[in-house]
């Protein structure tokens, strides 16, 4: 299955090459067997193999890895099989394959992202004031990962609603948007653009609350945006795209507008630094409070 692209001097969309597989991290945790579910659904979609990753870290620093036939191990392998089989039930068509592995769990699900299409991890809920939480190694495996990572809700379903996708105008955000409008066409939904602005620093609070200055600061705003979306509407004509520039906070913004999304989808930078998480603060804050399962995707 190849993905549409444009010839490589329109200056659009590019072709994305082959679909490769999903990857989903399973500790046999509730969030872990929520996003092995989305993961599967996921895959079947697009015709493409799951691979069920479980990782085993060392028992303590300076300890060897557990032998092979250790009872943790014989465990895992068990609850491995049993989700891989309930989840043939559901999708009979869909190629599982589980993995238990020893390793760095950020180090083995970064390295199984290269070639895959998706890496699709678990979040804990803390609360609905609260939000979720993401564990060191989700927000590691995003920060590394070179292909886009989703996390799951444990109580999230697969419901294939509008995407909401996170637009920077002042960024490249290609592998954004294609990631975005291949997913909705697969999924047969719409997608909602949202751009956040800021006034610029010398218009003032007088002209700030000036009607006519901010109609015409957000009419300009809103055609910059249909600039950036023209190409991929050309391209993607089935797929229902509306588009929204607004003053504000862009993450306030993306958590309120996907309350009933199917899936979120934003980007972050690659940086060439080891240091920090590679996320940025907008990533940050829609991974920690949407509802909706978020797909994050390395931007170049």
């Amino acid at each position: 299955m190849t993905r549409k692209g444009f010839p490589s001097n329109a200056g659009g969309p590019q072709a994305s090459g082959m679909i490769g597989s999903v990857v989903a991290g399973f500790d046999g945790s509730p969030q872990s067997s929520g996003a092995a579910y989305w993961a599967a659904r996921e895959a079947d979609l697009r015709a493409v193999p799951l691979r069920l990753i479980h990782v085993q870290e060392p028992s303590a620093p300076g300890h060897v890895f557990r032998a092979p036939g250790s009872r943790s191990r014989r465990s895992a392998q068990h609850l491995l099989a049993q989700t891989a089989d309930e989840l043939r039930r559901t999708f009979p068509a869909l190629d599982i394959s589980i993995h238990s592995l020893d390793g760095s769990p950020i180090d083995v699900l970064s390295e199984s992202a290269v070639g895959s299409d998706l890496v699709v991890l678990g979040s804990r809920a803390l609360g609905p004031v609260m939000g979720f939480v993401l564990g060191s190694v989700s927000m590691a495996v995003i920060g590394a990962s070179n292909c886009p990572v989703v996390s799951v809700r444990a109580e999230s379903d697969v419901s294939y609603g509008d995407l909401v996708v996170g637009v920077d105008v002042r960024q490249r955000c290609e592998a954004l948007l294609r990631f975005a409008f291949d997913e909705a066409e697969q999924r047969g939904c719409g997608i909602r653009c949202l751009s956040a602005w800021t006034l610029p620093s010398l218009v003032g609070y007088g002209a700030a609350y000036d009607p006519e200055v901010h109609a015409q600061l957000e009419m300009s705003a809103k055609a910059t945006l249909d600039d950036v979306l023209m190409p991929w509407k050309k391209q993607y004509p089935d797929v229902r795209t509306t588009a929204q520039a607004s003053v504000g906070h862009a993450a306030t913004q993306l958590v309120d507008g996907g309350r009933e999304a199917g899936l979120t989808v934003v980007g972050r930078r690659v940086r060439g630094s080891s240091l920090g998480t590679h996320i940025g603060p907008v990533a940050h804050a829609v991974l920690h409070h949407a509802r909706t399962p978020v797909v994050v995707v390395p931007l170049t």
